[in-house]
């Protein structure tokens, strides 16, 4: 069966961490836990370690998305909410760990995968919370009704406040929204790559703006204006740097990439304050704050992960009633603008690597 060949790719992945007992009792179990934490507490109940792995190991990126391949395809195959927030906690996984435990000892189990904001696969091959209850059956893809993906306590206390700074600036948003990434998950992006990303967009955001007023900037005044970004162009960057007449709507896009750069900018400490998204940013002053930028080298530091991560969650959520006002047909709630809340949810996701997606690739869902 298709639970059973998960199991076998479970036991053939894992098999080589530690010799498993040479005989397991009737009563014992396989249970695999899937931790969204960078650090998983010890387990302090008994058990014997099948495997354990990091995403320093090149097999299990792999891996996780097979397993979402599997999640998808319980029941009818079609998405539900909860194999979609199933999915999204897979993607964020960063320890899996195999451990071989007595059935008494479950109880100690959920309370290790709760601290370690863990997802449980059993022998019976349903889905379960960290309470053991099934989130995605194997059969048909049920769940349980008490049955929730498990976020960290930051998470969740974030969703609350971005939630009430949503509803006082006028943009209601709706409860069942999840929270984002948490600090016990993230890994952000290097201060110094921070850095080389925001040099590459101010070079398009200036080439664009440039074309825009018929006054298009070449490479070779580009080059002079900031050498140092074009060993950081994206793909699609550089095409775009050195097309002749680019599409207009490249032009377009690329303009507002300012918003995305005031963004990093301020991660990295050089703008204090980052304001609601009632306006486009101030170009010119963008555009000084570059040779500050330029300027940081190794000193190059990253505002606290809190502060980051507010900024982040209470965007998505703002970004998810912009594409409802879209969808609607509905007036967008003033104050917020469409294409700045977009360009501020793609930097803030790139930085917390999102996915893991290069800069191209940095997707955006609400």
């Amino acid at each position: 069966t298709g639970v059973n060949a998960v199991f076998n790719k479970l036991k053939k992945l894992l098999g080589t961490a530690e010799p498993a007992p040479q005989a397991a009792a009737p009563d014992t179990m396989l249970v695999n836990a899937y931790a969204t934490c960078g650090e998983v507490p010890v387990p302090t109940f008994v058990h014997h370690l099948h495997g354990r792995r990091d995403l320093s190991d090149p097999e299990l990126p792999e891996h996780l998305r097979g397993f979402i391949g599997y999640v998808i395809s319980r029941g009818d195959g079609q998405m539900s909410y909860a194999k979609y927030h199933v999915m999204r906690h897979l993607q964020r996984t960063r320890q899996h760990w195999s451990l071989v435990v007595e059935a008494d000892e479950m109880p100690a189990v959920s309370e290790w995968a709760a601290r370690a904001n863990a997802l449980l696969f059993l022998p019976d091959g349903h889905v379960r919370d960290p309470q053991a209850r099934v989130l995605v059956a194997a059969d048909d893809g049920s769940s349980e009704a008490q049955a929730a993906v498990p976020y960290p306590p930051q998470a969740l206390q974030r969703k609350a406040r971005s939630d009430a700074r949503a509803a006082a600036m006028g943009v209601p948003v709706p409860a069942h929204l999840p929270p984002v990434i948490a600090e016990p998950e993230v890994q952000l992006r290097k201060p110094a790559e921070v850095v080389g990303r925001a040099l590459a967009l101010f070079l398009v955001a200036i080439r664009a703006e440039s074309i825009a007023g018929h006054e298009s900037l070449g490479l070779a005044e580009l080059r002079a204006h900031c050498p140092e970004g074009f060993a950081y162009l994206s793909p699609k960057e550089e095409a775009f740097l050195h097309a002749e007449v680019p599409d207009e709507s490249e032009v377009v896009q690329m303009t507002w990439r300012y918003e995305a750069l005031h963004v990093l900018q301020w991660a990295l400490g050089l703008i204090d304050t980052l304001p609601d998204p009632t306006a486009v940013c101030d170009v010119p002053r963008v555009v000084q704050t570059i040779e500050q930028c330029t300027a940081l080298g190794a000193a190059a530091r990253l505002r606290p992960v809190a502060e980051i991560l507010d900024a982040l969650d209470l965007h998505y959520r703002l970004h998810w009633r912009v594409r409802q006002c879209e969808l609607d047909g509905s007036e967008v709630p003033a104050g917020v603008m469409p294409s700045v809340v977009l360009e501020r949810h793609y930097a803030l996701n790139w930085l917390v690597r999102f996915e893991d997606a290069d800069w191209d690739d940095v997707d955006t869902p609400t």
